[in-house]
């Protein structure tokens, strides 16, 4: 009966995760996974085919609120983690949580009410999956490191400080990744002898934002890299000729106070909003960093170059929902689009310390689904996967500069396809 009770209530869980996904993907301008996707998460295949994935429980910092270190709703910060062993006991590998950003007091208002913005709304356990999994055999490299997953719930890739009396509003992202910082480095982190800081869109922009921060919080012994996936947010042209996430960004920055935490060698030279775009700011970042991103990423081409409010007549609608029914002019304006991912990482790919892993899929963020990061089938690129490719790099066993060719010439790509 017990175990019964159990199956049904992971499978609540399962459905719940499929409606959260479903409004993440709504709010940051996709329109939901296809049916086949949606089935595959419910059944838990997307998390390690038949397999239950570790379900690891929210640790609040409860000491937060009086450092000024809270979500938007006032409520304070979080993460979940689940401690190293053996060989991994004294490595840390922390992981950004993703989630979009808000830019206007409307947005935030609604985003507080969410556990994009009130830890009261978050999940109490989330599983552990891909770069997070407990399994040798679906995250070799990390699996028994003390892994941390940061909850995100200030809007402004852990960056703002600023608030909105008003509105109750409390923009306070920077002092938030402080505040964890400092509780993890209380539970054992500052002994750490190797440490990872990775993260997924808004968490991978945030995880190069402060990736220099958290390499100073260790001594020079200790090995520390940093990973953003899915976070090459680029200043590109939407297919009206406007910069619609430019637009985005500029309202965050100056909403949220974000300017103060941008690093002064790109806001010595650009303004704020242009150094919120990594494409500025990842050549003069000192610690080695990984790019893991796709040269077609969806939540870019939904909502930055082809978002339905520049496109009235609905000329993008098919392209937009699935890559197969682009024309052939739909399918150059996003050859050009990678051109210019490529051209943005031309002088960061020349230092020998970081790494690239650029495929040609339609896909966002691969670290944290079980089937892009390591499985018999996940993308490759000169048949190395992701996890191995992040590995080889990370340990030193290898320089990984790997760039895919264009579209449609990869076949182990793992598209998402909308309706």
């Amino acid at each position: 009966m017990v175990g019964e009770m159990r199956s049904r209530a992971q499978k609540l869980m399962w459905v719940l995760m499929v409606v959260e996904l479903l409004w993440c993907y709504s709010v940051c301008g996709l329109e939901g996974l296809n049916v086949t996707e949606l089935h595959d998460v419910a059944e838990g295949h997307g998390y390690g085919g038949s397999r239950r994935p570790l379900m690891v429980g929210l640790s609040l910092i409860y000491g937060a609120a009086a450092k000024g270190a809270v979500c938007l709703d006032g409520t304070v910060p979080g993460y979940h983690i689940h401690r190293g062993y053996g060989s991994g006991a004294n490595s840390w590998l922390i992981h950004l949580e993703g989630g979009g950003w808000c830019d206007t007091i409307r947005n935030c208002v609604y985003r507080k009410k969410t556990h994009r913005g009130s830890s009261t709304y978050m999940e109490k356990e989330i599983p552990f999956i891909g770069i997070l999994s407990s399994r040798p055999d679906e995250n070799p490299d990390f699996f028994n490191w003390n892994r941390v997953k940061v909850r995100y719930c200030d809007g402004a890739s852990f960056s703002g400080d600023s608030q909105h009396q008003a509105s109750q509003l409390h923009f306070k992202g920077h002092r938030i990744w402080r505040a964890v910082m400092e509780d993890l480095m209380s539970q054992g982190m500052r002994h750490a002898n190797q440490a990872l800081l990775s993260g997924c869109s808004a968490g991978g922009v945030a995880s190069i934002l402060r990736c220099d921060e958290f390499r100073s919080l260790f001594p020079g012994t200790t090995r520390v890299k940093c990973l953003s996936d899915g976070g090459l947010f680029l200043d590109a042209l939407d297919i009206s000729g406007g910069r619609t996430l430019r637009r985005i960004f500029g309202g965050v920055v100056n909403l949220q106070g974000v300017r103060n935490s941008l690093p002064l060698t790109c806001t010595n030279r650009l303004n704020p909003t242009l150094c919120f775009f990594p494409q500025h700011m990842i050549s003069s970042i000192k610690t080695p960093l990984f790019l893991l991103n796709t040269a077609y990423d969806t939540w870019q081409v939904q909502a930055s170059l082809a978002p339905p409010m520049v496109d009235p007549r609905g000329y993008w609608n098919a392209c937009r929902k699935n890559y197969a029914r682009c024309t052939t002019p739909q399918i150059n304006f996003l050859q050009a689009f990678r051109h210019q991912m490529l051209r943005s990482i031309r002088r960061f790919s020349g230092s020998k310390k970081n790494g690239l892993f650029i495929n040609s899929c339609f896909a966002h963020c691969q670290t944290e689904r079980q089937d892009t990061w390591f499985a018999p089938n996940s993308p490759r690129i000169r048949n190395k996967g992701i996890a191995q490719s992040v590995g080889n790099w990370y340990f030193d066993r290898s320089g990984v500069k790997a760039i895919d060719c264009p579209y449609p010439c990869d076949n182990t790509c793992h598209n998402l396809v909308f309706e």
